[in-house]
């Protein structure tokens, strides 16, 4: 019997579950800063509910999906986040409108397993619903520097574009009036390079076609430099000006534009995409991108029957987390949430030892205690194999005098406290690891 996780799957040990709840917690309070309220949404959906959302070399081998052997409906576990929330809206007939959500979870996908690809994964999502405006976009890429900004990334960049500038490019200059699935290779271009497209591309088109669609897809850069050449070349198609212009707006309201490069070839490969989409990406590790999303004005209305606009972006919680590690932002020092352990010298002090705990968990510390009856070294070992911060020992003297020996593993300090003064030295003590 195998002992390890199915491929793509993942165990997570108390030192790595303390960092992502440590990191989840501080996006959440960048989102909560903002204005969003958390949303949770089922891990399980009707398999018609995903279908023919996501595109179909997507839903063919990506979308976990099977049929319940007792009523014979077909079911699939949740590809993402926003095709649920789409649901979600529609469902409820009083949402006030803009609805801003942010919702935490877990998604699943039939990938490859490789570095940074995973077959369950959280995703940390923020959306608007309801705005068509380009506010609602900025905010949403504001929010995205702030993220990064917030867990000290330099060397990154936020790559936007808008389906509607590559729509009027594709359908007016290239004549491909159904460019969704030459957009299926273009997306691949960080995963097979300029080549591997290139090879993809002469599959569907002619050689011709292939060195016009390279063309396109090679114009990236400052946001306003590339604007004005998009505009100059391609602005008399209506739908190439709209984005333009939408773009424009979205450039004008960002809080840092040193980070947001304009790149024609970052399509995104889901196929509800309308309007502006961006991606976030690190120079290294090359681990993929660590945000996702754009905007998706007829989602919604594929469930409600009228067109509820719409936009957003998904954090990749692993891949930030990897990076992050790599990168050393992020350090796995913890490998307990435990602060203070008691230590247990004699029978009697082991009564006492279960009274003093409670004492102090109900004034808010994290206390562990010997719970195998073990003697004074095996407590101690245990308590260092944990590298829990503080000990305090509880043994007769102790007990005859009212007091408590605390001792503190990372400075070296011990001190003999009253029991009436042990709370406020040990705030006194953590405050200073």
């Amino acid at each position: 019997m195998s002992t390890k996780p199915p491929a793509g799957f993942r165990d997570f040990p108390p030192e790595l579950m303390l960092l992502r709840k440590k990191v989840i917690r501080r996006i959440e309070e960048v989102f909560e800063k903002y204005g969003y309220d958390p949303i949770d949404t089922p891990a399980l959906e009707y398999w018609n509910v995903l279908k023919g959302k996501y595109g179909e070399e997507a839903e063919k081998k990506l979308v976990w999906r099977f049929t319940d052997p007792w009523s014979g409906r077909e079911y699939a576990l949740r590809y993402d986040l926003t095709v649920p929330l789409a649901r979600f809206i529609a469902s409820k007939g009083d949402v006030p409108l803009p609805f801003k959500r942010y919702h935490i979870g877990l998604v699943w996908r039939h990938e490859e397993p490789q570095r940074g690809r995973y077959r369950e994964f959280y995703q940390c999502d923020v959306d608007v619903i309801g705005s068509p405006y380009p506010e609602a976009d900025a905010e949403i890429i504001n929010i995205i520097l702030e993220v990064m900004n917030l867990f000290n990334f330099e060397e990154y960049t936020i790559k936007v574009n808008d389906r509607r500038i590559l729509k009027g490019i594709f359908e007016e200059y290239l004549g491909i009036d159904e460019p969704y699935p030459v957009y299926v290779i273009i997306d691949k271009l960080d995963k097979i390079g300029l080549e591997g497209v290139r090879e993809q591309l002469r599959e569907k088109v002619s050689e011709e076609m292939t060195s016009k669609i390279e063309e396109v897809i090679s114009l990236r850069g400052r946001p306003f430099e590339v604007l004005e050449e998009v505009e100059e070349k391609f602005a008399s198609n209506q739908s190439v000006k709209i984005g333009v212009e939408h773009l424009r707006e979205i450039f004008e309201l960002i809080n840092d534009l040193s980070k947001i490069f304009l790149d024609l070839s970052m399509v995104r490969g889901l196929e509800y995409y309308t309007g502006p989409i961006f991606e976030t990406v690190v120079s290294k590790p090359r681990i993929g991108s660590l945000t996702g999303g754009g905007r998706y004005d007829e989602l919604i209305g594929m469930f409600l029957g009228r067109k509820i606009p719409a936009t957003g972006t998904t954090i990749g919680i692993e891949r930030l987390l990897d990076a992050g590690i790599e990168l050393g932002l992020f350090k796995l020092d913890r490998k307990t949430i435990t602060q203070i352990y008691i230590v247990s010298l004699t029978d009697k002090a082991r009564r006492e030892s279960w009274r003093l705990a409670r004492e102090l968990r109900d004034r808010g510390f994290k206390v562990s205690l010997d719970l195998s009856r073990h003697k004074q070294s095996k407590q101690r070992k245990y308590a260092q194999k944990l590298d829990i911060p503080i000990l305090i020992f509880l043994g007769e003297k102790e007990l005859k005098e009212n007091t408590v020996t605390v001792y503190s593993r990372r400075t070296g300090k011990r001190v003999v406290v009253s029991r009436n003064e042990l709370a406020d030295t040990l705030e006194n003590l953590l405050k200073e690891l």
